[in-house]
């Protein structure tokens, strides 16, 4: 049994179905982004249909759909960012090595301005710079051909993907209601833990308050039960 453990998903309330739906739906998402990037190619002749980092957001979308890091703007806007930024690195400087670490630094900056942190944008910078000479040839129409049509098509599929599925996408917290035992959890509670704690988590401060104030409750429910059980003992 130890050794099952290892396939246990690290994320909570990850399970084999759905990684399993996830897994079909990544791969219809960038199938159809490869289909709508056949359109880009046929007017950029070289230009590859497809950027390896739209698998990297097929992840994100499809198997962690709640995450802030996979919601729309973050991969549309993400993504357009940063390989502008690409494109404007290698044009200005000469060192491959030195314009794929400038560019991805200042991608992080300009996606968190923007407030459209997406992890595999980092590599769609990269891309812009190393991609090839189609790419560089391409220069900034790189971002609004392909990167825009493989990122939108990514985009549509899972918004149509999980209409079907048990998933919110966009994501939309569920609000927070009253329980049946009454919480003294803030949110500024919350906030100031967060703040205590020095780290940044993957997940949207409306679902860590329900989820919290959720928890305290169940447990003010069982307490009550347990105490009710021991007195009839």
């Amino acid at each position: 049994m130890s050794r099952l453990r290892l396939f246990v998903p690290l994320l909570a309330g990850a399970s084999f179905g759905d990684r399993s739906w996830a897994a079909l739906g990544a791969g219809l998402g960038v199938l159809f982004a490869s289909i709508v990037g056949l359109a880009v190619q046929a007017s950029y002749s070289g230009l590859p249909y497809l950027i390896a980092p739209i698998g990297a957001s097929a992840v994100l979308v499809f198997a962690v759909p709640a995450s802030p890091l996979a919601q729309p703007w973050p991969v549309f806007g993400g993504n357009l960012v940063s390989a502008a930024v690409g494109v404007a690195m290698a044009q200005s400087i000469d060192n491959p090595m030195l314009a794929v670490g400038v560019a991805v630094c200042l991608a992080i900056i300009a996606m968190s301005v923007l407030r459209c942190l997406h992890p595999p944008s980092g590599a769609v910078a990269i891309t812009a710079i190393l991609g090839g000479d189609a790419i560089s040839k391409a220069g900034f129409a790189f971002p609004v051909t392909l990167v825009a049509a493989n990122s939108a098509a990514l985009l549509a599929m899972g918004w149509l993907y999980h209409r079907f599925s048990r998933h919110s996408y966009p994501h939309k917290p569920e609000p927070v209601v009253e329980m049946s035992a009454p919480t003294g959890l803030l949110r500024e509670d919350i906030g100031k833990a967060i703040a205590e704690s020095g780290e940044t988590f993957d997940i949207d401060l409306n679902d860590l308050e329900g989820l919290l104030i959720r928890a305290e409750a169940i447990s003010a429910v069982r307490q009550r039960s347990d105490a009710g059980s021991d007195y009839s003992i």
